[in-house]
């Protein structure tokens, strides 16, 4: 009788321990760069200490991410974007890599955590400090190929840009380029810090990012002002969020979150 109580505590005690190593798994969330480095990694420790969420973060980018989220392998996905828009950088994804589009969950909840301003950026010793949205989309378009068409040096124009699946890329193109192409010699990279670095290696580079990711590290690049791009970031879960995705927003929604956020 002993030997069986012992074996059924054993029992209970190996069952215990895998229910509390499952729940100390850390929430993985998907998606968006800017999210990433807006709020998530430098709000993590706070959101742990405050909660006792720890996350893990995979900046692969809105569209991306989306899919992980419709694909089973999160609980939330991580946007730059509105949710229309973030459904769309799916399906781009979907579409460069040969595939079907994808049925969007009717049920999609869209969680509003701050706003991200993009800005366009060029290399540090470009003279130019100004310009209009047309120029903006003529230099990223290909129509302007060389600086002096827009009233800067006699420089060629290098065009930098997001992967397909960006949502800074997508709402740069969308509202800036009023959805046109860009110029077929773009050079496209994998992430934010990337396009800062190529920009800020050539001389006639440009390019269009978050202004907070910026911030933390300009390169050798500058901000060029212009008329305000603004969009939401946001956490986007299948129905109500699980009661660990819940205390995440919960906690980035409050005071002490919101301190969290880097401008």
């Amino acid at each position: 009788m002993n030997r069986v109580f012992k074996s059924m505590s054993l029992a209970l005690v190996l069952v215990l321990s895998l229910a509390f190593a499952a729940s100390a798994e850390p929430v993985g969330l998907w998606g968006s760069t800017t999210c990433q480095k807006r709020f998530l990694e430098p709000g993590a420790e706070a959101l742990k200490a405050a909660t006792g969420v720890d996350i893990k973060v995979f900046g692969v980018g809105t569209g991306k991410g989306m899919l992980a989220l419709f694909e089973g392998k999160t609980k939330v996905a991580i946007s730059s974007n509105t949710l229309e828009e973030s459904i769309q950088s799916a399906q781009k994804v979907l579409k460069e890599e040969g595939k079907p589009e994808m049925a969007v969950p009717e049920n999609l909840q869209f969680h509003v955590i701050t706003e991200d301003v993009i800005v366009p950026i060029v290399n540090a010793s470009n003279p130019v400090n100004e310009l209009t949205w047309e120029q903006l989309a003529d230099l990223n378009t290909g129509k302007a190929t060389n600086w002096k068409d827009v009233g800067g040096p006699d420089q060629p124009v290098e065009v930098v840009t997001s992967h397909a699946g960006s949502s800074t890329k997508a709402v740069f193109q969308s509202m800036v380029m009023k959805k046109a192409e860009y110029a077929s010699s773009a050079v496209q990279v994998t992430s934010t810090r990337l396009e800062i670095n190529e920009v800020s290696s050539k001389p006639g580079g440009i390019g269009a990012v978050s202004k907070g990711f910026f911030n933390l590290n300009p390169g050798n690049a500058k901000i060029v002002k212009t008329a305000e791009i603004s969009r939401p970031l946001a956490l986007i879960t299948i129905g109500d969020p699980t009661p660990e995705v819940k205390k995440i927003i919960d906690f980035f929604l409050s005071p002490e979150g919101q301190k969290q956020i880097v401008d």
